[in-house]
């Protein structure tokens, strides 16, 4: 049994040392975790592929991405931008008033407990995304293991709390804890300073809820549902020979398990798709992650099919063998527009596996006022459209901007990339708070901005000091420059 006591007061005594490592050392311990876990990639996807269900060439990916992005939060640490420093001198003749010596940088908000997910057990799990984040903003971690991959879960943690040890991180630094009931004591307990969670919408509105009643509320960032329009113009269906193989293989994709899976598919009332039958019969029998999920889906997929006015394109297979696993391929359905306004409860929640519907819109002018109705947040949208659309589509992208958090013009929201520019992330439903996991602006989340005012140089945390020890960048601005306030606006 885990002994959440512990565990707690491990993570809040490492909270200070570890905030206060030099950059350097800390980013080394993040390069020594991504190359442990290299080290022990081909043992680590042989117990993935048996718990999980996923192949080796997907696995052999995602850890690559984990590894990869851990090596970038690396770089991320020891350029040190992400501190936000600015110094403000002292200015006694300061436009509205006379300013003393402040100092401001984002400090490590304390220990952070990380949810971890089921559908990517490297990326979005033990050393996921969250957790180098995390870990690169100088907080201590806790990762509560997904249920659905026990056993690469502790294997996982033993690698990593390993490599951090060997990399002369503090004492309670990096801990794993099993089981639902001691994730919800650990988001209960006063010590811990923020959560993040990936998984379904009603657990991530649950623990939200908890975050948020405590008598002391912390941040926290839960990923829960998203079913990420597509929307294709006249154009681009006529222009784009590969739509519906791009489509489809975006919606089979590791078996449909993918929070960027797209869920919608709205194209012209006459325009003609092909055989999409035959392109969803060139896609193999895929086991979903856990007999819970394949559940989850067949309830989901048969409230779908019986909808009325659904017309099936691809039925697809439901099998559940021996081990009560169960092995699907992608299911596609059409619906006219009038249809999905008026059974929007049967059809427009995520359908969590490969099965998604295509819609038959009679007019792109209705598009906005359509999509504005039916996705109140996402973590995409994407659009389909030639230039010959830009002025038809302006309204439709400003609708999607308003309620996505990544945009795509072209290609398929399936597969993100992990850069310094990605929004990961979007309006409620799709997470709780709309910030990023992905990406080096992630680690913004487990940052709080402290402010130090006439503070002598020899109490300023290192960042704010003159000399600069760690060499971080620091936006300065010096005496009188205020004097000069609105002099650019003649030249606009």
């Amino acid at each position: 049994m885990t002994d959440i006591e512990t565990v707690a007061r491990r993570a809040a005594a490492a909270a200070a040392p570890f905030a206060e490592t030099v950059p350097r050392e800390r980013a080394a311990a993040l390069v020594a975790a991504a190359d442990a876990l290299d080290a022990a990639a081909e043992e680590l996807i042989a117990v993935a592929i048996r718990e999980t269900g996923l192949t080796e060439p997907r696995l052999t990916g995602e850890v690559r991405r984990t590894t990869g992005q851990l090596r970038l939060f690396a770089e991320v640490v020891v350029d040190g931008g992400y501190l936000d420093v600015r110094i403000d001198e002292p200015d006694p003749d300061y436009a509205i008033g006379p300013r003393p010596d402040l100092r401001r940088m984002l400090e490590p908000v304390g220990p952070v407990l990380n949810f971890a997910a089921s559908n990517f057990p490297f990326a979005f799990s033990v050393a996921g995304g969250d957790s180098a984040s995390a870990l690169a903003a100088g907080c201590p971690l806790i990762v509560k293991a997904h249920s659905g991959h026990p056993e690469l879960s502790r294997r996982t943690g033993e690698v990593v709390a390993s490599a951090l040890a060997a990399a002369g991180m503090p004492d309670g630094v990096f801990q794993l804890v099993e089981g639902q009931q001691a994730g919800v004591d650990l988001l209960r307990d006063d010590r811990i300073r923020a959560g993040a969670f990936t998984g379904s919408t009603r657990v991530g509105r649950m623990l939200a809820d908890i975050a948020a009643s405590r008598p002391r509320p912390i941040p926290f960032y839960g990923e829960l549902g998203s079913v990420n329009p597509v929307y294709a113009t006249a154009a681009a269906v006529a222009s784009e020979p590969d739509l519906v193989a791009g489509f489809v293989a975006s919606v089979a994709g590791s078996a449909g398990q993918l929070c960027t899976k797209p869920g919608f598919l709205f194209v012209p009332a006459g325009a003609d798709l092909g055989d999409v039958a035959a392109a969803v019969a060139e896609t193999g029998e895929h086991r979903l992650l856990n007999p819970g999920i394949g559940r989850g889906y067949a309830q989901r997929r048969g409230t779908v099919l019986a909808a009325p006015g659904v017309r099936v394109l691809a039925e697809g297979v439901v099998r559940v063998d021996d081990a009560d696993q169960c092995w699907v391929t992608p299911t596609l359905v059409e619906v006219d527009l009038d249809t999905l306004l008026a059974h929007r409860d049967e059809l427009l929640e995520e359908s969590f596996g490969p099965l998604s519907v295509i819609v038959r819109y009679p007019d792109a002018a209705a598009l906005p006022a359509v999509h504005r109705d039916l996705f109140g947040g996402n973590l995409t949208s994407t659009l389909h459209a030639t230039d010959a659309d830009t002025d038809t589509v302006r309204e439709l992208v400003q609708a999607l901007a308003a309620t996505s958090g990544r945009v795509l013009f072209g290609g398929w929201p399936t597969g993100v990339s992990v850069t310094s520019a990605m929004q990961h992330g979007g309006p409620f439903p799709a997470t709780t708070t709309d910030a990023t996991s992905v990406g080096t602006a992630a680690i913004t989340r487990f940052l709080r901005g402290v402010a130090y005012q006439n503070a002598p140089q020899a109490l300023l945390p290192a960042p704010l000091r003159d000399d600069n020890p760690w060499r971080v960048p620091q936006q300065r601005r010096a005496a009188g420059a205020s004097q000069r306030w609105g002099s650019l606006t003649g030249a606009i």
